[in-house]
C-alpha cells in the first residue's frame, strides 16, 4: 500500500521547485504586462539592443527609454514563449511572440550571469513574418 503513495508523495514534494518561475519566465511576463520599468532592473549596465531598425550599444537608462517608445507605439496583448535555452547556468537565452495592438514580433534576449544575478546582454525586437 505504501508504494502506491509513494510517487504522489514525491510530486508533492517536487512542485515548488517545478512551479518556481525563472528569469526567462518573469521577463516574459513583463514584457506581455509591457512593464518597462521592472524589466529594465534585468538589463546589465551596457545592452546590446535592436529594436526594429534601431541598433546600438545602449546604456540602461538609454534601454529602458527606448522601449518605453516602442510599448507606447505598440500596447502588448499576450506573450508566448516560442524558444528556450537555459541549460547553461551561466548563459540563457528565450525567443518569444509578442502579440500587440499593431502586430506580432519576435524578441529575443540573451542573459548572462554577472554577480550571481542574470542580466539582459542582449534584446532584439523584430517583425514577426509568419
Amino acid at each position: 500500500m505504501k508504494v502506491i503513495y509513494t510517487p504522489i508523495l514525491l510530486l508533492l514534494f517536487m512542485l515548488p521547485a517545478i512551479c518556481q518561475a525563472g528569469p526567462i519566465d518573469k521577463i516574459a511576463e513583463l514584457i506581455k504586462q509591457g512593464n518597462v520599468h521592472e524589466l529594465a532592473k534585468f538589463f546589465a549596465d551596457n545592452v546590446d539592443m535592436a529594436v526594429l531598425d534601431n541598433t546600438n550599444v545602449y546604456s540602461k537608462t538609454q534601454a529602458e527609454i527606448i522601449l518605453e517608445k516602442f510599448f507606447k507605439e505598440n500596447k502588448p496583448l499576450s506573450v508566448k514563449i516560442f524558444h528556450r535555452v537555459s541549460s547553461n547556468s551561466n548563459y540563457n537565452f528565450a525567443v518569444l511572440i509578442l502579440n500587440t495592438d499593431k502586430g506580432k514580433y519576435r524578441v529575443s534576449f540573451t542573459l548572462k550571469e554577472a554577480e550571481k544575478e542574470m542580466v539582459i546582454i542582449d534584446l532584439r525586437i523584430e517583425t514577426e513574418k509568419t
